[in-house]
């Protein structure tokens, strides 16, 4: 089971982190992934992180900006958003499975914590 928090309402240029955690014992085996999704708009990957923490990659609209992490003594990947735009608003969604840009390559998801950011 994946939970997020953190989302919230930030101003443009500023930083949120948003939080996901995992129940159970084998998070550190599962790559995790972030996804966002936008009203209206198609399910768009944010950042992953491999089991180990050792490799990340970005969607290139937030590269620069984000930083995905995780703690695996405490079960969580974190997101990190800086210099946020309104058009980072969205669904956040972390999920796990494959070290994949792409929705159908993941495993489990979790509901989603939203994020507005205002102009």
């Amino acid at each position: 089971q994946l939970e997020e928090s953190g989302g919230g309402l930030v101003q443009a240029g500023g930083s949120l982190r948003v939080s996901c955690a995992a129940s159970g014992r084998f998070f550190h085996t599962y790559n995790m992934v972030w996804f966002r999704q936008a009203p209206g708009k198609e399910r768009e990957f944010v950042a992953a992180i491999s089991r180990g923490g050792g490799n990340t990659s970005y969607g290139d609209s937030v590269k620069g900006r984000f930083t995905i992490s995780r703690d695996n003594d405490k079960n969580t990947v974190y997101l990190q958003m800086n210099s946020l735009r309104p058009e980072d608003s969205a669904v956040y969604t972390c999920a796990a499975g494959a070290m994949s840009p792409a929705p159908r390559h993941m495993m489990y998801w979790g509901r989603g914590t939203r994020v507005t950011v205002s102009s």
